[in-house]
Formats: C-alpha cells, structure tokens, sequence
C-alpha cells in the first residue's frame, strides 16, 4: 500500500521560514520522481517544484530563489524548505510521487500552510 504523508505545515508570518516533509512507504522511493504541489482556496492546484529520482530538480518561477526541494533516499521522504514566505504561499501543498517512466500518480493528503502576519 502507498502512502505520501506530509507535515511541518503551519502558520507563520510574512518573511519566515517553514519546512515541509512528505514520508513515502510502500515504494522504491528512489526510483519516483516528486514534487510538490499547492492549491489556495478558490484556485486550481499548481506545481511548485519538483525533484527527479536522480536528483535534478525544477522549481516554478514563482517560488524561485525562496523555495528549495531536496530528498533523502534513505529516509524515504522528501522536503520542502519555503523560505521568505508571502502571504500568497498560503495554500494546501501536496506531495507528489510518479515513478521513472510510469503514468500513475500518487498524492498525500495534503498539509495547510498559513502566511499571515
């Protein structure tokens, strides 16, 4: 059974700092690929960035310079450090594994971030 578990969610004021974590099991973790996603209330979910399961990582330009990911293979989980943080990073941010070369998607249940002085 797959399961992505993220945590470190929270609410915190416009310039700090948060890092994320998504937990695999039930997966080769080192063969996915992740990523992690974010959807605000009313607006469609949007990737944020992504790390291949060869290290190579994609970050969207929105976030770019404030948000880094990296994985820890032996742990099995993946982080999401947010640095800087504005009020419109408030969102639910999502975890997201593909396996190399595979169609199937598997998500986390989600984690709420709040940015609000």
């Amino acid at each position: 059974q797959v399961q992505l578990v993220e945590s470190g969610g929270g609410l915190v004021q416009p310039g700090e700092s948060l890092r994320l974590s998504c937990a695999a099991s039930g997966i080769i973790f080192s063969t996915y690929d992740m990523g992690w996603y974010r959807q605000a209330p009313g607006k469609q979910r949007e990737w944020v960035t992504s790390i291949s399961a060869g290290g190579r990582t994609n970050t969207a330009d929105s976030v770019k310079g404030r948000f880094t990911i990296s994985r820890d293979n032996a742990k099995n989980t993946v982080y999401l450090q947010m640095n800087s943080l504005k009020p419109e990073d408030t969102a639910v941010y999502y975890c997201k594994g593909r396996r190399v070369r595979g169609t199937y998607d598997y998500w986390g249940q989600g984690t709420q971030v709040t940015v609000s002085s």
